[in-house]
């Protein structure tokens, strides 16, 4: 089940990457895949990773860094405080 954010936030472009997976740190547990609400994380045969546009999706709630006890997912802010603007909620 998607969420409906339309309304909710305001996107601003020109984020840049701002999550990366280091594959050999990655142990497959699915843990991203688990607390991402977006649904940005999938898993495709023995590899995870994320959709290619995230960047215009992701609420920037740092879930997948702060569950991921590998280490293997990287995440910052996007740069020059672009990204969203949460208008509700």
């Amino acid at each position: 089940m998607k969420i409906p954010v339309a309304g909710l936030v305001k996107r601003v472009s020109g984020t840049g990457d701002f999550i990366s997976l280091d594959a050999d740190k990655c142990t497959q547990c699915g843990r991203c895949i688990i607390s991402c609400v977006m649904q940005l994380w999938k898993k495709t045969g023995d590899r995870i990773g994320l959709i290619k546009d995230y960047q215009s999706k992701c609420l920037e709630c740092g879930a997948c860094y702060q569950v991921c006890d590998a280490d293997a997912i990287r995440f910052r802010y996007p740069q020059g405080g672009t990204g969203i603007i949460y208008e509700r909620g």
